[in-house]
């Protein structure tokens, strides 16, 4: 492996824990680069004042698009813009928080063919505020805008409104363009793995991945179980290769 500095780094195994939250993924849409407006994605969003009297749409059905939506809603006019109905999960159940139970019942460790099964869409942890929020009109859901206009976007109805900003809560993709280069990763940035152990380099596994082994793979109760796992498989490489460096690339080193 190469720095960025150009040093050369010879290892029998590679441990990619660069997480789940790292590569903020903004999706270009019609009409985006004429849009004169505001585009970020939620990653880069701290405070409501620079919002306040904007008009500005937040797209997302998920915990972050519902979270900023509620905080702009009372200093600037905010539409949700989603694919599916906003669905809301009660945040606790008997006077105990939601992930406490998805650790007690198990749910933690469901494989991800399972929760596929399970659900559909994005679910939005609600202590009922955003409820009220959305049944009071001061926070409004539409079906995602086709498009953008110089002005603003294109609803699905054909009407165009004038917007400020958009804010994408559209989630994020493994952050791995540096194993590009060694053919590790799909065109479309993510590893080619199974339970986190690479299916293209002996010796290269994964961390933190958004479901790699189980539903809390990308959170601190689920990556120290795939921890053990991937580790124990990258000894057991390491043992067989008899520590000979798998993954040195032969460039010039800069002075």
């Amino acid at each position: 492996m190469n720095t960025n500095a150009g040093d050369q780094l010879a290892a029998a195994g590679v441990v990619a824990a660069s997480g789940s939250f790292g590569n903020p993924y903004l999706p270009r849409l019609s009409g985006q680069d004429d849009y004169a407006g505001e585009v970020r994605h939620v990653a880069h969003y701290r405070r409501p004042e620079p919002y306040v009297g904007k008009r500005v749409i937040v797209v997302g059905a998920g915990n972050s698009a519902v979270q900023v939506a509620y905080e702009l809603a009372p200093l600037a006019r905010v539409t949700l813009a989603t694919r599916a109905p906003i669905q809301l999960v009660p945040q606790r159940i008997r006077g105990r928080d939601l992930h406490h139970w998805l650790h007690v019942t198990g749910a933690d460790r469901l494989p991800r063919s399972v929760l596929t099964r399970l659900v559909r869409h994005a679910a939005v942890l609600d202590t009922g505020v955003y409820r009220d929020t959305l049944a009071s009109g001061l926070l409004a859901r539409r079906k995602m805008f086709t498009a953008f206009t110089p002005d603003g976007v294109t609803w699905p109805d054909g009407t165009s409104e004038p917007v400020d900003a958009v804010i994408f809560a559209t989630g994020y993709r493994p952050n791995l363009a540096h194993l590009a280069p060694l053919g590790a990763v799909e065109l479309g940035g993510m590893p080619q793995q199974v339970g986190g152990i690479s299916t293209t380099h002996p010796g290269l596994v994964y961390l933190g991945l958004e479901f790699e082994r189980s539903f809390s793979s990308n959170t601190l109760r689920g990556v120290g179980r795939d921890a053990t796992h991937v580790v124990t498989a990258l000894a057991e490489h390491v043992r067989g290769a008899g520590r000979r460096p798998r993954f040195t690339r032969r460039l010039p080193v800069r002075r």
